[in-house]
This record gives structure tokens, sequence and C-alpha cells, in this order.
């Protein structure tokens, strides 16, 4: 008996003729993104590259809902966040994203373990302490868990933002320069912590980088040049990543 080819697992987030204007109806908008298609695999780790302004961060903010496109769609599995209310948008966000930005946005009044669980208090859900023990354990912060961010480093701090991210389990995880306040050693475990959680937990990590060695973890790495798509890099490694910005003298 011949059994039936295994059904395709649905992407995980994509983009689909994705073009984001800024001062549109003005003299001279801005294309920050202009007219981007891609799919993003379930459990796969994708690095965004490109030079300064090459609308990377923002492609990514499109795609995690954090604004609209102007055009085209974004999709976190099946769902257009582009045409969903922004009702199911933000629960969407609460639910099935993780973030990790440049800007740490820990909350000045709470301790490290207060900010790192207060996505799970907002949504009326009780932590995972073998899941928190392991993430804190893991960026090490598990001595700083009753200090208030003006009490961390830098580093610190965005470890502590890293955990808050994670802590959901998020199906999809967007990380905007996660290593930019890290030092080597610990921007190196970081990275190899995403890693573990797209290899051995499934989820999606997509990391806007300007590092081409934080790009060699990743299992993919997308290029970008005045807002489009030019390049896509299967396996990518420092050298290759070099090369291809040195293409778009960046």
């Amino acid at each position: 008996m011949t059994l039936p080819p295994p059904a395709p697992s649905l992407p995980a987030c994509g983009a689909v003729n994705l073009t984001k204007v800024f001062g549109a109806g003005e003299e001279r908008p801005v294309v920050a993104v202009n007219n981007v298609s891609l799919t993003i695999e379930p459990g796969s780790f994708t690095a965004i590259m490109g030079p300064s302004g090459s609308g990377k961060s923002t492609l990514m903010h499109c795609m995690a809902g954090l604004d609209r496109a102007t055009q085209g769609s974004a999709y976190i599995g099946t769902d257009d966040l582009s045409r969903l209310p922004e009702k199911q948008v933000t629960q969407i966000r609460r639910d099935r994203i993780g973030f990790i930005f440049q800007a740490f946005n820990l909350l000045p009044t709470l301790t490290a373990q207060q900010n790192i669980l207060l996505p799970l208090d907002l949504a009326g859900r009780k932590p995972d302490q073998g899941l928190f023990q392991e993430v804190v354990a893991s960026l090490g912060i598990a001595d700083r868990l009753t200090h208030r961010p003006s009490q961390l480093s830098g580093g610190q701090q965005q470890r502590v933002a890293i955990a808050r991210a994670l802590i959901t389990r998020p199906s999809v995880i967007f990380a905007d320069e996660p290593t930019g306040a890290l030092d080597s050693r610990a921007g190196t475990a970081l990275l190899g912590y995403l890693q573990s959680c797209a290899r051995d937990r499934g989820q999606t990590i997509i990391m806007v980088t300007h590092d081409p060695k934080a790009a060699a973890y990743a299992s993919r790495a997308l290029v970008l040049s005045d807002g489009s798509l030019v390049d896509d890099v299967a396996n990518p490694t420092a050298d290759a990543m070099l090369a291809s910005l040195g293409r778009l003298g960046a």
C-alpha cells in the first residue's frame, strides 16, 4: 500500500508584496520596505541584514504586527495581520509572538523577575517554573532577579528583556540586534541559546543584525537594500555575509 505524502506544514510567518511608506501623501514619501515577499518556515532561524536604512527593522516590525503595512500582507500562520482589527493583532502578539528590542523596554519600578513574568501576568497565565529557571540560568541572570533595571548593567538588562520574550513560549520570536549590548562571550551564549530554541523547541527565530558573525548562527540570511530583498542565503557563514554586504557597499 502506498502511503500519501505528509501534509506540508504551514509557514510560521511571512509577507506578500509588503510595502511600508512613511509620509505617504507628502511631497517626498520614504519607501522603507518595497514590495517584499517571503516565507519563514516553522522552527527556522532567520537573520535579516542590510546597510543602515535598508528597511530591515521596519520589515520586522510589520511582520510582527507592531506596525501596519501600507500595502500587501504580513502573516503569522494563516492570520493576515494587515487585515485584522487591532484587538486581534494585540492578542496574537501577546499569545504567539516574543519580542527582543534594541531598547530594553523594562519597567523601572519592577524587579528583573517581575519584568520577565509581566507578559504572563497580563495574560492571566501562571509561569512554568521549570522553564523560568532554565531561561534565567541559561542567560546568567539567576542572581539578579530581585534587582531593578537601574541596578543592572546594560548587558544584564538586555538578558532580562530576552528572558521576558522567551517566557511565554512564543511560536515566533523577533529579535532586533539582540547582541548589541552584550560582550562577546555573552553574545555567543545568547546566539547558541536562540539556536537551541529553534532546533530543540521548534520556535521560529527572526533576528535583525548588522553582525555577519551573528548571522552565521542562523540557518538562513535575508539581505535588504533600499527596502528590497536582494539576497537569500542558506546556511550563511560570516564570510558569505561579508561578501553579500560588500556587494552593496556596506
